[in-house]
This record gives structure tokens, C-alpha cells and sequence, in this order.
């Protein structure tokens, strides 16, 4: 899943309330600087990402962001477009917006 939008729209809480959905009660952070926090949640292994440091997309291959890609896992991508080709494809697209106190949310 590709979590879009500028700075401080939510991408991180929208990740934990999924994650709290699913049964997680653990704290959850912002992978800003680690990059990656995994989770595991019953059989589910489930990997929050922040690409937002990123300095080129290549750091993801030194990262080895292919272990993480396995079957039965869920990808939760903030900022996936500083990936480039490494991005894995998402199945759904999230798109954040500020709409005045509130926040706009498009799913593709």
C-alpha cells in the first residue's frame, strides 16, 4: 500500500490506526530514520516504510528491500515515489490531504 501526501498530513497515524485495527497494541513509530519498523501480528508480517530520507532510490538495494517482499506480507510505503524503480507496485494507493481541520483521503 503507497501512503501519499505533503508533511504532517497523517500518513503515519492512518498506518497506526491500520495496524491497531489488526490487532496490534504496541507503540508505533515513524520510520523517518530507520527507514523500516516491522510488525508482526498473529501469522501477518507487516512492514511500515518511510522512504522520505531517501537520498537516491538505490539506497533501498543496500537496504535490501527484496527480503522484506514476501507473499503473505503487507507493505505500508510512506513517500513511495522517492523509491523509484525499487518502489514495490502497490494494490491499493492512498492519497492525504489537508481539507481545513480535516483530512481528505483518496483510494485507488
Amino acid at each position: 500500500m503507497h501512503l501519499c501526501g505533503d508533511l504532517g498530513v497523517g500518513k503515519t497515524t492512518l498506518v497506526r490506526g491500520f495496524l491497531r485495527a489488526l490487532g496490534h497494541t504496541g507503540i508505533v513509530k515513524s520510520p523517518t530514520y530507520t527507514i523500516v519498523e516491522p510488525y508482526q501480528i498473529g501469522d501477518r508480517k507487516i512492514y511500515h516504510f518511510d522512504f522520505y530520507r531517501l537520498g537516491d532510490p538505490e539506497e533501498l538495494e543496500y537496504l535490501g528491500i527484496r527480503d522484506y517482499l514476501e507473499e503473505n506480507m503487507i507493505a505500508l510505503i510512506e513517500w513511495p515515489e522517492k523509491g523509484g524503480t525499487f518502489t514495490p507496485t502497490p494494490n491499493i494507493q492512498i492519497q492525504l490531504f489537508h481539507h481545513g481541520e480535516a483530512r481528505l483521503l483518496i483510494i485507488n
